[in-house]
């Protein structure tokens, strides 16, 4: 299972070698990957919509307006996803992705995402050789795009030469090797994520608005980076992040003892909203509103960025989240330094106390401050990781 919990959103556009695409999403799913199938309105003269979500489990994804509520689909499509894997990829395809056209659902999902795009071309060996294809490549290639193949055979046409789809099992192969020689391959993450709760008896508890989203999102974003990631996770309501390994724990003594027990690791980026306090006596009943009319003795929590800021398997970098109503980046450069932390991401919750879809971050490091646009945060998550792979190579 090489590719358990990858996300792969696969493109079949207009190729008699189509056919494959199924075969292909086969293979993808028998090792792990999660595939959600994209159709062009060629890829379905030779596939149909029923085949492919057999297949996949999924509904297929077909018409940019097909429906009354997508008029975010190509975002969501651009977004929700570890890899697009264009196959077979046509000339058509490539060419509109190379000029940035956008006329349909899949050149729009190419425009928009920010995902590593895997291209398998398929089509006539006198197409493929058009000096017009050849720019097509070499300018997706001068922007990142991978490329498979294409092989050389017989074709469809009764002729031969380059231009051949390669095999589905190649084409898996190209996948995984993708993800294994991530930038990150090697490395390991530790992150902590969502909140601590702390129990004033067995149905009570202190706790926070934590929910989780932005430190899963960065657990997800360095894994399909190739990094081996630990996320050590108060209570939350979410999905695991694919290829994560997630330590679930309830109080903040918990979450320093799992963290302990997680290192060595390269990255420790800890996002996790710990609670600062716990009662001092946690009681073995249910208190009677009667009996909690006094004051609630408080007792401190460890400090876990502190603690592993300056433990003796600190992290090469380490990485502090603040969020804070006011006075943000100059708490967050005081924090940096208290806490022994490289970088601290800092968030004002003034407005929106945690738990929502965005987030405004500035980037606090001993070098200065970085403010980023508000942003999703799986996008805030995607640029983090990137930033992070840059930093430790």
């Amino acid at each position: 299972m090489n590719l358990a919990g990858r996300r792969i959103l696969l493109v079949v556009s207009g190729s008699i070698a189509a056919y494959k695409a199924l075969e292909l999403a086969r293979l993808l799913g028998k090792d792990g990957a999660d595939v959600t199938g994209l159709l062009t309105a060629g890829g379905e003269k030779f596939v149909t919509q029923h085949a492919l979500a057999a297949i996949t489990g999924r509904p297929v994804a077909r018409d940019l307006w097909g429906e009354a509520d997508s008029h975010s689909l190509h975002i969501e499509l651009a977004r929700a996803h570890d890899l697009v894997l264009v196959a077979p990829a046509s000339a058509d395809l490539m060419a509109k992705a190379a000029h940035g056209l956008a006329d349909d659902l899949a050149s729009t999902v190419l425009l928009a995402t920010t995902l590593p795009v895997l291209w398998a071309p398929a089509m006539n060996p006198t197409m493929w050789a058009h000096p017009a294809t050849m720019a097509n490549l070499a300018s997706l290639r001068s922007r990142g795009a991978i490329f498979v193949g294409p092989a050389e055979g017989a074709m469809a046409e009764a002729e031969s030469g380059a231009g051949r789809l390669v095999e589905p099992a190649e084409i898996v192969a190209a996948v995984t090797a993708h993800f294994a020689a991530g930038p990150l391959h090697g490395r390991h993450a530790l992150v902590t994520s969502g909140p601590t709760i702390e129990p004033i008896d067995p149905v009570r508890f202190i706790s926070n608005r934590s929910s989780g989203r932005q430190g899963f999102a960065i657990a997800a974003a360095l894994a399909a980076l190739g990094a081996r990631v630990t996320c050590v996770s108060g209570p939350v309501f979410l999905a695991e992040p694919p290829g994560v390994e997630v330590v679930r724990i309830e109080t903040a003594r918990q979450m320093l003892a799992a963290c302990e027990a997680a290192l060595p690791a390269d990255i420790g980026l800890f996002a996790a909203a710990v609670a600062d306090w716990r009662p001092a006596e946690a009681a073995a009943r249910k208190q009677k509103k009667a009996d909690m009319q006094a004051a609630l003795a408080l007792a401190e929590n460890p400090d876990i960025l502190a603690s592993i800021g300056r433990h003796r398997d600190r992290p090469r970098l380490v990485i502090g989240f603040a969020a804070e109503t006011h006075d943000v980046v100059r708490h967050a450069e005081e924090k940096r330094v208290r806490k022994g932390a490289d970088w601290i991401i800092a968030n004002d919750v003034s407005g929106d106390v945690m738990g929502g879809a965005e987030n405004l971050v500035h980037i606090v490091t001993e070098g200065g401050v970085e403010t980023w646009p508000r942003l999703a945060k799986d996008e805030v998550a995607r640029r983090l990781a990137r930033r992070i792979a840059v930093h430790i190579a």
